[in-house]
């Protein structure tokens, strides 16, 4: 979900950046108001406020809970009932193949639930078995899956209302539960539920806090944040409320244009005008950028669901710009690189990678259609040119022998008879957000058409 956000300005609970704040020691001490600005879509707070000791000292609030309630057994327990798959386990237990009947099925070795998600998810069910009565709301939507989105929904989990592409906040009111879903939330978000007097429930990825705590290392050491990632993504628009300067790119052309740009053309000649410049850019960087100034010094970060190899080449991309333009010997005074990519988001596009090389007819790839990592699943099955299918929900299947699938760019295609006939083996993955229910389901409707087929023979 795109999120617009608008200018607010926000009067700043005290115990959260006073000298006596709820940590006992020395902190940010803010004026009578705080500004909260946002560029596009992408959220950022004035120079001067202290992001980190604002959400340092937020995590301390008795507000405050990213650990669940104590309830974690009977809710995983009911996530499983919920969630897992027979058919999934058959195949695990078979060396990720089993055949049923003509179709042999060829699961890739990391799929699915990340640990990430599938924390949110439980701390989200814990949060409501906590607090049976309260309105729960929900900033975004907790992952990218319409099936554990739709769940919540019915668990009476609601989003907050959007109108002109400006959160509704003033529905929350005191005493409710507030759910930060799993792709974190922007500075701004957090300050106005801050004043709500409002129970939080974090269930931000720490794989996403990871990247926050680099983006403050390169504002603390006055580098300029190159993100790798979709601008208007949520969990984008939270890195960079937390980040000084930044500019975000989202693949490599656009970081070629950049880095063209830092060296006056000379890399391929793609970039123009400062103007130019800001205008390609203008969603997609923080306010008052200037490009002539803020391109001196360099840091890399990332959505952690972007494409592993083209975040490294990104990054070497820059790295190798700074030292044409700065010389080898003064590198490290114009870049520097921490390690952002997510473990679940690398393990999950190395196992594709290894399953494209498999003998396949087609490939079934499972997962929310705004789901970033599963786009990304969708590209490697393309680049390689097998035809593959990627789906949300087995809905997208039939009637008959028919699908509804997105490509990778975001095209949604329609396709009859895209079985093929007779024995036929599939590679199947589904993206980090996905329960292995819903590939299960996806599975049986494929055995229903062959099944089908089969009859027809007789």
């Amino acid at each position: 979900m795109a999120i617009t956000l608008h200018l607010c300005r926000i009067p700043p609970r005290t115990d959260l950046f006073s000298s006596h704040s709820l940590a006992g020691g020395p902190c940010f001490r803010s004026r009578s108001s705080l500004s909260v600005k946002c560029s596009g879509d992408a959220a950022a707070v004035e120079s001067d406020f202290d992001a980190k000791v604002f959400r340092k000292n937020l995590t301390r609030s008795k507000n405050y809970n990213r650990r669940g309630f104590g309830h974690k057994e009977e809710t995983l327990e009911l996530m499983n009932r919920e969630y897992t798959s027979d058919i999934i386990k058959k195949l695990k237990e078979n060396g990720f193949e089993y055949t049923w009947g003509t179709v042999t099925v060829k699961l890739a070795e990391a799929y699915g639930f990340c640990w990430g998600v599938e924390r949110a998810v439980q701390i989200a069910y814990e949060a409501r078995k906590q607090f049976p009565d309260e309105r729960i709301w929900i900033t975004n939507e907790i992952i990218h899956n319409p099936t554990v989105n739709k769940r919540l929904e019915e668990m009476e989990v609601k989003n907050i209302p959007i109108e002109e592409g400006r959160k509704q906040f003033e529905v929350v009111d005191k005493g409710d539960v507030v759910i930060l879903p799993a792709f974190g939330a922007a500075v701004d978000e957090m300050l106005s539920l801050s004043e709500r007097n409002v129970q939080i429930v974090d269930t931000t990825c720490p794989w996403v806090s990871k990247v926050w705590n680099t983006v403050e290392k390169h504002k603390k050491g006055d580098y300029t944040s190159i993100i790798h990632g979709k601008y208007a993504h949520e969990e984008t628009v939270a890195t960079a409320s937390f980040a000084g300067k930044y500019v975000i790119v989202k693949n490599m052309d656009e970081a070629r244009y950049v880095c063209d740009y830092i060296l006056g053309g000379e890399l391929d000649g793609s970039s123009s005008t400062r103007e130019a410049f800001l205008e390609k850019f203008k969603k997609a960087i923080s306010p008052e950028f200037d490009p002539d100034r803020d391109l001196i010094k360099c840091g890399i970060a990332n959505q952690t669901t972007m494409l592993k190899g083209e975040t490294e080449d990104i990054g070497k991309l820059v790295e190798k710009t700074m030292m044409q333009k700065y010389g080898v010997e003064n590198v490290n005074d114009h870049f520097v690189s921490f390690n952002t990519i997510c473990d679940a988001t690398q393990e999950r596009q190395d196992a594709m990678y290894k399953l494209v090389e498999e003998k396949l007819d087609l490939l079934l790839v499972v997962g929310g259609w705004n789901s970033s990592n599963t786009s990304h699943l969708q590209e490697i099955a393309e680049l390689r040119g097998i035809p593959s299918y990627w789906i949300d929900s087995e809905q997208r299947i039939g009637p008959g022998n028919r699908i509804a699938y997105k490509l990778n760019h975001g095209e949604l295609v329609e396709k009859e008879n895209w079985l093929p006939a007779g024995p036929v083996t599939i590679g199947v993955t589904s993206g980090a957000s996905t329960p292995d229910k819903v590939v299960e389901d996806a599975l049986t409707k494929v055995f229903d058409i062959k099944r089908e087929e089969a009859l027809q023979l007789t």
